[in-house]
């Protein structure tokens, strides 16, 4: 988890590792791609072996020439041997093709000590053809028809007494052949390399797009309190789910205090951001001294005629006057708790519906005392306590042993930091200090 500061001890808030350390997935895929000459000379060797032993024991498989049956074995052996020698030194990658090369060898020494033309294994051929083939550049074609033809040739070597005319004819089609798979196959390898690339590219875009959302969320955050009134104590955390988040948290002076708002907005990601982003802004714009649900009653206006129409978001929105005085309205959001100075506490919810469900929200009157708190979260806090149905419980009782709001933000980055959560985690509290008195 990485930590963004924003202010000192004002507000945090964190996106998870994956957003900005290196992603694990390119170093899976170039082990992967290491690994691969071993795996696929692993195969070769096998079938070699195989083929090799089968023709030892079943009796109406032909041995020809033992010798070069085993020497085809060997060769395919010590291939193995340097493919798995390159995962250990990757240096030697660069020699990769002289595997499949001494498997064409392999392969024609185990076709002519098998009968030849009358070989039942000349089709392991294709197993290095497709290796190299399936390697970008168009000449990796060229270099499977020569190992084709090298496997054809080895019989011709050992015994060319054996060759006649119409076999001859057969080989030539047959390297054909060979060449028209070797073609396809590094043709569809160039057009999955072309997909892979855009798709990558489209992923490079997409993550630096949201890498910039991420950066103008967090900015909408408050980042000082200087603004706010010395009567009050602000404290903020946001913990996103994803680089971007459906949750937001804001203050702002007024002319008689400070107002206050925590949102969660349907869903996540981008999308939910954007619209946080909408939300927040038409509460500030609307900010009523004494009114919060003028607030909350301009941003579901605003809402039914923007972008998020089809969305709802929750919101609790409260203001504070110097002398304690605190008008708030809860648009079905229902997680928001006054902790009294002397142990008591209360939360605060009401029974009106979310922005862009509900039409009208009744506001309420509190006065908060010195060392009162009001803190408010987003759904994904009561994951943190298990989710189930006593979670709000199971939190309220956290609250009780974690009222002061410094301690309180320390701890919930602590709870959210320790485990994955698929839920943005977002906290605001509030301490009112009480009056303060004037200069003499």
């Amino acid at each position: 988890m990485t930590q963004y500061t924003l202010g000192p001890v004002i507000a945090r808030i964190s996106v998870p590792e994956a957003a900005t350390a290196p992603r694990a997935a390119p170093v899976a895929r170039w082990r992967l791609a290491r690994s691969a000459p071993l795996v696929n000379q692993a195969v070769i060797a096998g079938l070699t072996i195989v083929a090799a032993v089968s023709s030892a024991v079943v009796p109406v498989l032909a041995v020809t020439d033992a010798a070069s049956v085993w020497g085809g074995v060997v060769l395919a052996l010590a291939g193995l041997g340097f493919a798995a020698l390159m995962v250990w030194r990757p240096g030697l990658a660069r020699a990769e093709l002289l595997v499949p090369a001494v498997d064409f060898i392999a392969i024609g020494l185990l076709r002519f000590g098998t009968g030849d033309a009358r070989s039942p294994f000349l089709a392991a051929v294709l197993l290095p053809l497709v290796w190299i083939a399936a390697k970008p550049g168009r000449q990796h074609i060229v270099y499977p028809l020569v190992g084709t033809v090298i496997t054809f040739a080895v019989p011709i070597v050992l015994d060319p007494d054996d060759l006649i005319a119409s076999e001859m004819v057969r080989l030539v089609f047959v390297i054909l052949v060979f060449a028209a798979v070797a073609g396809v196959t590094n043709e569809l390898a160039r057009q999955a390399d072309l997909r892979l690339r855009f798709a990558q590219q489209r992923r490079r875009q997409a993550e630096s797009e949201i890498s910039e959302a991420a950066l103008v969320q967090r900015s909408l955050l408050p980042d000082s309190h200087d603004d706010i009134p010395v009567e009050l104590t602000t404290r903020g955390i946001c913990l996103p789910a994803r680089t971007v988040g459906g949750d937001f948290y804001d203050w702002y002076p007024t002319a008689h205090g400070a107002a206050f708002t925590l949102g969660d907005v349907m869903g996540k990601g981008v999308a939910a951001g954007m619209i946080a982003a909408v939300v927040r802004s038409l509460v500030r714009t609307a900010s009523s001294p004494g009114a919060p649900e003028a607030s909350i009653g301009s941003a579901a206006e605003g809402m039914r005629s923007g972008p998020g129409a089809d969305q709802f978001t929750t919101c609790f929105h409260f203001q504070i006057a110097r002398d304690g005085t605190t008008h708030w309205v809860d648009a079905g959001h229902g997680l928001s708790v006054l902790l009294r100075a002397d142990g008591d506490d209360e939360w605060l919810r009401s029974d009106d519906l979310p922005i862009g469900v509900g039409t009208e929200w009744a506001p309420r009157r509190t006065v908060l005392g010195p060392g009162d708190v009001v803190v408010s979260v987003s759904d994904g806090v009561l994951d943190l306590f298990g989710g189930d149905l006593d979670a709000p419980e199971r939190f309220r009782d956290f609250l009780r042993t974690h009222r002061d709001p410094d301690e309180l933000v320390a701890a919930v980055q602590e709870l959210g930091g320790s485990v994955d959560h698929e839920d943005d985690v977002t906290l605001l509290a509030v301490r009112y200090e009480g009056p303060v008195a004037p200069a003499a």
